[in-house]
């Protein structure tokens, strides 16, 4: 039994020839002349907010947060414990950092300054890329499709104010059980000059500050071993690695103007903050170091990613 308009047992059916000409039309007007669908918007993918959901709910970012609360809490045990002289001015800086609520916060920057915190920022910049790999996750992200350069710019973003987040963290901690402990006093410095209590606190943000920047170039190596490799441990080693290794050379004095080209040789430059009379020039030298480095290897990782296999 043939249909209407039924020639040589093809069903011409005119209203059906309408409705796949209507959802062949529909179809075609839902795709862009670049082949993308309709409505698909490059920069909309994987917002920032998403990705800091996602490693703040992560357990290493949890721990490594929890620690650096914890480690305040951890240097006052040890003090009161340790210290058997009730003379806490004696003349070292390790005695000072009991004279105020200041001066332990700035001991635990230093105690922290040279592998804590270094390794903090490489294990949030490092793990970043390798670890997506690592879980073959990364080809569904960029399948999402996220393009290359938004997800390592979105990853790097992350990861900075993760990074920040934990460098203003340890301090702020630091400053409040200090405190606690051992008063709003003056912050005195191991030549015996002292100063206010909120002038301690500021000269403070402006070492969390210039750590911050001066890490950009740990930042910067760590990214760029990320996506030279799918093993997280590998690119946040490497990281750290390179960091000891730089800072073992500028111990050697041999080496003598060939250490200022070490990337932790201007490390400990916030430390002229304590001072009366601040030497801007060594942190100045500092912060240009830190940006140069941790520009290239971070422009080495772009153009790294932008060619990386991730169908593997």
């Amino acid at each position: 039994m043939k249909g209407t308009g039924d020639s040589g047992g093809v069903h011409t059916d005119p209203s059906a020839i309408s409705d796949l000409t209507d959802a062949a039309e529909q179809e075609h007007s839902s795709v862009a002349p670049d082949g993308s669908k309709v409505g698909y918007k490059a920069g909309r993918t994987l917002p920032i907010r998403v990705e800091l959901i996602r490693q703040l709910r992560r357990r290493r970012t949890q721990l490594v947060l929890g620690f650096l609360v914890l480690l305040p809490f951890i240097l006052v045990v040890s003090f009161e414990l340790g210290q058997s002289s009730p003379n806490r001015r004696s003349g070292g800086f390790v005695d000072l950092a009991t004279a105020s609520g200041v001066n332990f916060v700035i001991l635990t920057l230093f105690v922290s300054g040279s592998f804590l915190l270094p390794m903090i920022v490489a294990l949030f910049f490092g793990d970043t890329i390798a670890s997506e790999a690592s879980w073959s996750s990364l080809k569904y992200l960029l399948a999402a499709p996220v393009p290359r350069h938004r997800l390592l710019r979105r990853k790097a973003l992350a990861s900075g104010l993760l990074s920040v987040f934990a460098l203003v963290l340890l301090p702020a901690v630091a400053l409040g059980v200090g405190v606690a402990w051992y008063g709003a006093g003056e912050a005195v410095s191991p030549t015996g000059e002292a100063a206010s209590f909120g002038s301690g606190v500021y000269g403070i943000a402006l070492a969390v500050c210039y750590i911050s920047i001066h890490l950009f170039w740990v930042a910067g190596l760590a990214l760029y071993l990320s996506v030279s490799t799918d093993a997280p441990l590998g690119a946040v080693g490497g990281a750290v690695l390179a960091s000891i290794l730089s800072q073992i050379l500028d111990q050697i004095t041999a080496l003598e103007d060939l250490r200022n080209y070490l990337p932790t040789h201007y490390a400990l430059a916030w430390a002229d903050l304590l001072s009366s009379d601040v030497d801007w020039a060594q942190m100045a030298k500092g912060t240009f170091s830190a940006l140069a480095f941790g520009a290239f290897f971070s422009l080495l990782a772009a153009r790294k990613f932008a060619r990386k296999d991730i169908t593997s």
